[in-house]
């Protein structure tokens, strides 16, 4: 009997090779100033493209974490059981200084390094990059209470992962998350109802109910609750010092579209022990360090899904073959593919040049602070919201195989529309554009000056740069709601300006031209793979088909 078994025609699976061999990564790196780390960021992309690693994010999505309120004795408890490859990926993120480990670094770009790390790892698991950013992103709120940052900053940057429930002052790193929403204020956290009063031992005690609480096992959290002064900042540890938990009561977990490998919880806080942050009454202002900096995070996430998408449909158009030639040759699969690359190194641009504005704002360049206000803003809303749709076409490159959750394919679309959503949904993320244009408006002037930084580098980038400006000139006179009512758009035109003003300037010339061509100019369609056939889709292809073994 012959077999009738025989696979032929189908691709081998993307590993051994090294992800962070990003021709647009590696540029930015260096230009952005933080090439001193590229050797140990290659290593990192070696680890991120090896099975091991691979196999490491298959467990933590497939082994989803399960909250245990009691033990068996009746005992609350309140822990979260995480699968031990999501310790695997959490360890490797902390030894790399994914987490909050730039803010006590003397290497100048050390932010970029950083970001650069994290947008290699995250594509082996998205899901463990949550607490790694929220640490990360925790410093500068911190920085509001010294004496809380000098008690707790260097083991936020310590590089050391130790899972578990002790004190904080008895491990020698730790995680931190955050917890705003509540369920009758969302986004309107002003409307938060959770209150905090004074305990006379210089500490307040919380209680309410919050409604998302992402990785509810972190040692640390920063929230918002009602103090006598209005809304305030607060932290709170998981475990007292005593050695004795909070009082917080976790109470159900999220059944979550994606994002499954990370825990987020419903949580009861029933008079917790916390400390103030700031001042009383401006809470808002001060967990803002934390948004802004996990904002960062997002669309770093969404460079990251984009990568991986694109080089999944790469790798799987190289190696199979329809109607008698490989996909990759076939015309149009190779516009849907070049299109979906010149995306990709557009957010992978975009972001590790706000990157490189942190490192720089930090050291005191007001300048480049005004900049990253804006245009991280602007990417928030608009990088982000491009990776659903991304993601949706690179799963369709690889036709039913990547409907398959063997392909991993669907892990990354249902992952794609949460860093649209998280630190605040599309809406949000306009309006906070207005927001920033309105009350700090050298930041429009700072952005502006990025965009004519490409003056005369291509007459369809300048031509958007002209209509753009002339926009901006009639907000003033504008009414309102007009104005808010057409955020979106205008945030569009912003954001597409500014990717094109950085890829004219340091873009390979093939990926700026069918940028400006197809979102600048008029020579390309609404869904991808609608370029003009005169785009060299084959430089775009070479830098976008990761090279295995």
């Amino acid at each position: 009997m012959r077999a009738t078994h025989e696979v032929v025609n189908q691709v081998p699976p993307l590993v051994d090779h090294d992800v962070a061999d990003d021709p647009a990564l590696l540029e930015a790196l260096r230009r952005e100033g933080a090439g001193w780390s590229e050797g140990r960021l290659r290593e990192l992309g070696r680890l991120a493209g090896g099975e091991q690693a691979q196999e490491w994010g298959r467990l933590a999505n497939t082994h989803t974490p399960v909250l245990h309120t009691h033990d068996r004795y009746g005992h609350r408890v309140d822990e979260v059981e995480f699968h031990p490859a999501w310790h695997e990926l959490m360890g490797v993120a902390v030894r790399h200084g994914l987490h909050a480990a730039p803010w006590r670094s003397a290497e100048p770009g050390a932010h970029t390094a950083r970001a650069a790390a994290f947008l290699v790892w995250s594509q082996v698991e998205a899901g463990h990059g949550c607490p790694i950013s929220m640490t990360y992103a925790s410093v500068p709120a911190l920085r509001r209470a010294p004496d809380l940052a000098e008690r707790f900053e260097p083991l936020l940057a310590a590089p050391h992962y130790e899972p578990g429930t002790r004190p904080p002052e008895a491990k020698r790193g730790l995680v931190a998350g955050m917890s705003m929403t509540e369920k009758q204020g969302g986004s309107d956290v002003r409307a938060n109802t959770t209150r905090a009063v004074p305990a006379g031992d210089g500490g307040y005690r919380l209680t309410g109910h919050k409604w998302f609480t992402s990785a509810p096992m972190s040692d640390l959290f920063l929230t918002l609750a009602q103090a006598p002064g209005g809304l305030s900042c607060f932290l709170l540890p998981r475990v007292l010092p005593d050695g004795s938990r909070n009082r917080l009561r976790f109470q159900r977990l999220k059944d979550k579209l994606g994002n499954r490998s990370n825990a987020s919880a419903e949580v009861e806080y029933e008079e917790a022990a916390g400390w103030l942050v700031g001042e009383e009454g401006r809470g808002v202002r001060t967990i803002i360090e934390m948004v802004n900096t996990t904002r960062l995070d997002c669309v770093l996430g969404a460079a990251a899904g984009m990568r991986l998408g694109v080089a999944h449909a790469a790798h799987h158009a190289a190696h199979r073959s329809a109607f008698g030639r490989r996909l990759a040759d076939a015309p149009l699969m190779r516009s849907v593919l070049a299109d979906l690359a010149v995306e990709s190194e557009a957010a992978t641009t975009t972001a590790l040049r706000l990157a490189g504005a942190t490192d720089r704002a930090v050291a005191g360049d007001e300048h480049e602070a005004a900049f990253r206000r804006l245009a991280l803003a602007v990417s928030k809303y608009w990088v982000c919201k491009r990776a659903a749709p991304h993601a949706a076409e690179a799963l369709e490159c690889l036709g039913g195989n990547g409907y398959v959750e063997d392909s991993g394919l669907p892990r990354l679309y249902r992952e794609a529309p949460l860093v649209s959503i998280w630190e605040g949904s599309g809406n949000v993320a306009a309006l906070d554009v207005l927001r920033a244009m309105a009350r700090e408006p050298g930041s429009v002037g700072a952005f502006l000056a990025e965009l004519d930084a490409a003056a005369g580098g291509d007459p369809r980038l300048d031509a958007a740069v002209g209509r753009l400006r002339r926009e901006l000139a009639t907000l003033p006179a504008t009414d309102g709601d007009t104005v808010a009512a057409g955020a979106r758009r205008l945030v569009e035109r912003m954001a597409l300006a500014l990717q094109g003003s950085l890829l004219v300037r340091h873009g390979h010339p093939a990926v700026a031209d069918a940028f400006c061509a197809s979102r600048l100019g008029d020579e390309g369609g609404l869904a991808f793979g609608a370029l003009s056939a005169t785009v060299n889709t084959a430089a775009i292809l070479e830098r976008a088909t990761p090279k295995v073994g």
